[in-house]
């Protein structure tokens, strides 16, 4: 790996949330400590839906693992707090979504919103990771299980989570391999 991209990764591990416009091909962390084990819930956050992913960093594969279908932000919480009970993760990640130039929109705002609030109330390590185009992955996936249409809906944001889940174990093996 170049060395500019190996200090880009750690600049990025430094860093707090990075409030530019453009998207990091690697996460932005909001806090600087990045666990090295234990287990890991990702988000695909929308507006409708919060699709849930979960992973472990042992193994580093990720797995769909619900969808949390209601609008109401105190629903939402207690849902997520209920997953974080059950499942006692080490780190959360938020997909932060972004144009194909990587220059951030409205919902990257929300995101970013999220992922704060998740850090707030939970006080765990939370990573943004680039999300462009895992919707179109997780639905492509669940074609060719034979999933296609209106049945992909209920799994559709889950299977996000588990792409956004998996292209952060992806760079961060990317990262410890250099």
């Amino acid at each position: 790996m170049p060395s500019s991209v190996r200090r880009e990764a750690l600049d990025v591990r430094r860093d707090a949330v990075d409030t530019s416009s453009f998207v990091p091909p690697y996460s932005s962390l909001l806090t600087p400590h990045v666990p090295q084990s234990g287990t890991v819930l990702a988000f695909d956050f929308g507006e409708r839906r919060i699709g849930v992913a979960l992973g472990d960093f042992g193994l580093g594969i990720a797995h769909p693992l619900a969808t949390i279908g209601t609008e109401s932000n105190d629903e939402r919480f207690a849902a997520i707090a209920a997953l974080i009970a059950e499942w006692k993760p080490a780190q959360l990640v938020v997909g932060l979504p972004a144009h194909m130039d990587g220059v951030e929109h409205d919902l990257s705002r929300l995101c970013r919103k999220f992922a704060n609030r998740l850090h707030g109330r939970f006080t765990l390590p939370v990573a943004l990771v680039d999300e462009r185009l895992t919707s179109a992955e997780a639905s492509q996936s669940l074609r060719e299980a034979g999933i296609g249409g209106r049945r992909q809906k209920p799994m559709l944001d889950q299977v996000a989570a588990q792409h956004i889940l998996q292209s952060y174990f992806d760079a961060q093996n990317h990262v410890q391999a250099a």
